[in-house]
């Protein structure tokens, strides 16, 4: 029989042949098979990269791969429950909200019922809520952010103009002077990214603004970015270090617009769009997703009961529940693991007295 050589597979993927027989085609005898065998095993034992290596020798030792870093989790905009949970003691409309340290939110100011401007303030804790004091004048369309436990109050309508008075109020309901905005205005909206509180756009009374005014308690507030135009009523909410500002107006059309504000750059680029033009929408965040709540499609009215989530970094919205009934003109706060919608304006002119907590 014709001895045929065989090839044994090396220990690093390649192929190294035996040493053949010294004439070809000699008669295999019953101990090659021994020796064949042998020889794989030394030829396996013995590969070592691209030099051979001796088999009493230790192999090299192979470095442990490195484990793969985490991706960081992506915001969860989980569809929103909405139950009615609390009464305040009147209706109103357009008031500015902050949740303080002791888990009461702070509602300030406002429009009653009958459309006149009001100086209350009043705190919501649990399903009750009670007037806990009284602003130094009427005011509405203000925006409020806390620190600890005071709320911060800025701006917000007067009369025919906006003040620019920044006011501290704390839990019992005692307000004082703590600042003012670079300008009178009404019609804006806040929300706060660590240490700072951001107030986005607003009005004047004879124009609308597009600036972006950074506030930090003990320190004058100050334009630190300009919009890419003018805007009042807008909804805006901070998530993952950024200012979500969807829809508002510039006074004529509703916008579906939504930018982030990145207060590391004090930069404002676009995201996405909304379903619909909206204003006088409510905005907060849960889960790293901020939920647009409500709002006007309108200038005049049109209000939806519809709440939309937003993802901060990838700018995708999507449908995420609905309110008890269309609704704008609320305010919005994150109280632990609900978002808190408290009062506005329905679809008939009607003024709502309801706390509604939305809960995934």
């Amino acid at each position: 029989m014709t001895l045929v050589t065989p090839r044994a597979v090396d220990s690093c993927g390649g192929y190294d042949r035996l040493k053949r027989p010294a004439a070809v085609g000699m008669t295999e005898r019953p101990a090659a098979a021994g020796t064949i065998a042998v020889a794989i095993a030394l030829a396996i034992a013995g590969c070592g990269g691209g030099n051979s290596q001796h088999a009493s020798q230790a192999p090299r030792s192979v470095p442990a791969a490195r484990p793969a870093q985490p991706t960081p989790p992506r915001p969860q905009a989980a569809p929103l429950r909405a139950r009615v949970v609390a009464r305040l003691p009147a209706p109103v409309q357009l008031p500015a909200a902050a949740r303080l340290a002791d888990g009461r939110v702070l509602v300030m100011g406002g429009l009653s019922a009958a459309d006149a401007s009001v100086a209350t303030i009043e705190a919501v804790a649990g399903r009750g809520a009670s007037v806990v004091g009284h602003l130094p004048q009427p005011v509405h369309d203000a925006a409020a952010a806390s620190f600890g436990t005071r709320a911060f109050l800025f701006g917000g309508g007067t009369g025919e103009s906006g003040t620019d008075a920044i006011r501290s109020v704390d839990g019992a309901g005692a307000a004082g002077l703590a600042g003012k905005l670079p300008a009178g205005a009404s019609d804006v909206a806040a929300a706060k990214i660590g240490s700072t509180a951001y107030v986005v756009g607003g009005y004047t009374g004879s124009r609308p603004l597009r600036s972006i005014v950074a506030f930090r308690p003990g320190s004058p507030a100050r334009v630190v970015a300009q919009l890419p135009f003018p805007l009042r009523y807008a909804a805006v909410a901070a998530a993952g270090g950024s200012l979500v500002i969807a829809g508002g107006t510039s006074g004529t059309t509703p916008k579906r617009d939504v930018l982030v504000f990145d207060p590391a750059s004090n930069s404002v680029r676009p995201i996405g769009q909304l379903a619909q033009s909206l204003t006088h929408a409510a905005a907060a965040s849960l889960g790293g997703a901020v939920y647009v709540i409500g709002g006007r499609t309108t200038l005049a009215g049109g209000q939806t009961d519809a709440i939309q989530a937003v993802d901060p970094t990838s700018g995708k919205i999507v449908p995420a529940g609905r309110l008890p009934s269309a609704a704008s003109d609320a305010a919005a706060v994150t109280d632990g693991n609900r978002i808190l919608v408290i009062g506005g304006r329905g679809s008939g002119g009607s003024v709502s007295d309801q706390v509604v907590a939305l809960t995934p």
